[in-house]
């Protein structure tokens, strides 16, 4: 039986021993409290508290966290009723302030995001509020970050998820979108038909200086035809008379060359007369020379016949 109690007391002393020791994991911190005072803060690794005299008071994690708050109701300055949705990031630098510093700090913070949130949102109208929520976030974590110092938490950044405007604003606001799409529709259709217009009369005043360019070329093409077949036509004339000529200097040469006589000269003479003879003239005159000549003939032909 003495043995029994012995064991039974040697695990319950293993068991006191085992719960002395601690190990803290990675961004995790632990309050440890002495006899109910605040004692130290202990890190990442193994650590060793006193039996029923030190205890764990409390775990604190390290991580950046995310509190996504209920849409809050808000007034703005024009007195337009919203509610609006805020998300927090924020992260606990300081675990000793975190625990002894305010009770609840996550409610804590949700209450100081919401009466920030009306007191900025109250300077503002509503067109203000809708288009400015990158200055309302700005505002709102500076705000929060400097209240929540003492708390041991850092506001690394405010969000505002979501704003919610009574049903009758967002009527009229889908209203004037509506309209202002459709006035966007007006302008685009009005751009597009001037487009048109100014294409279709550009097309027209380019076919109009392509058909004169046209015109004026075939003119042009007109004329350098008609100037080739003068051309052609005066140098055909200039040949016809060249070769002529050549023909008349050929007759004269050879003429000279067989050295007629003037017997024969005055006959030939005589036949350039009959040819001239043959033409439409009704009256002629003969030359006393051509006369002599004609008889001349006469007389040649006679001895001729004789012959």
């Amino acid at each position: 039986m003495p043995e029994v109690i012995i064991v039974i007391f040697a695990i319950l002393i293993l068991l006191i021993l085992a719960s002395c020791v601690k190990i803290v994991p990675q961004a995790t911190a632990y309050i440890l409290e002495r006899l109910g005072g605040y004692q130290a803060t202990w890190e990442v690794g193994l650590h060793i508290k006193l039996p029923l005299i030190d205890k764990v008071a409390k775990k604190v994690l390290l991580k950046e966290q995310v509190a996504d708050f209920a849409p809050q109701s808000v007034i703005t300055k024009d007195n337009v009723t919203m509610k609006i949705d805020t998300v927090v990031f924020f992260q606990i630098t300081d675990p000793k302030l975190y625990a002894y510093g305010v009770e609840n700090p996550i409610m804590a913070v949700e209450n100081l995001t919401a009466t920030t949130l009306r007191n900025i949102i109250g300077d503002l109208e509503l067109d203000d509020t809708l288009t400015s929520r990158e200055t309302i976030n700005t505002k709102m974590r500076t705000i929060l970050d400097e209240a929540t110092d003492p708390w041991g938490i850092k506001i690394n950044r405010v969000e505002l998820k979501n704003i919610i405007p009574p049903v009758a604003i967002q009527d009229a606001m889908e209203k004037q979108m509506k309209a202002e799409r459709e006035r966007r529709e007006s302008i685009i259709n009005a751009e597009g038909q001037k487009k048109s217009a100014i294409l279709v009369a550009e097309g027209k005043k380019q076919s109009a200086v392509l058909e004169a360019e046209g015109e004026k070329l075939a003119a042009i093409l007109r004329a350098e035809a008609k100037k080739e077949a003068m051309i052609r036509e005066a140098e055909g004339e200039a040949e016809a008379i060249y070769q002529i000529q050549k023909a008349r200097a050929e007759g004269i040469r050879y003429l000279k060359e067989a050295d007629p006589t003037t017997a024969v000269l005055q006959l030939r003479s005589m036949e350039a007369f009959e040819k001239a003879a043959d033409g439409k003239a009704t009256k002629i005159i003969i030359p006393s020379e051509i006369q002599g000549i004609a008889g001349l003939a006469k007389s040649l032909t006679e001895v001729v016949k004789e012959d």
